[in-house]
């Protein structure tokens, strides 16, 4: 099991949380202007990756904020964890 850290409540165990996804998708500027492919595009085609991978989690069993948290999808590490609207911690810019 994976503890996570909220970052308002503190360290919590997995089965508090919901996974949301991944995390960083922007809504398409212009949506009218996109057809039925692009829509399915921007609503069903995620990455996959192995390695690390940034994700939107909730605090379901506490808080219920929205956070983003960077995990290793082969070893399940967590390597940052943060709010949503600000930067991964220690990798400003990216």
């Amino acid at each position: 099991m994976l503890l996570i850290t909220c970052p308002w409540c503190g360290p919590r165990a997995e089965i508090e949380f919901q996974y949301g996804g991944e995390a960083h998708i922007a809504r398409p500027a212009d949506p009218v202007a996109l057809d039925d492919a692009a829509w399915a595009d921007h609503l069903f085609m995620r990455k996959n990756p192995k390695g690390k991978h940034r994700e939107r989690w909730m605090h379901r069993s506490g808080c219920r904020r929205w956070f983003n948290m960077e995990r290793d999808t082969i070893s399940h590490e967590i390597t940052a964890v943060y709010r949503i609207g600000t930067t991964v911690p220690g990798k400003e810019g990216t």
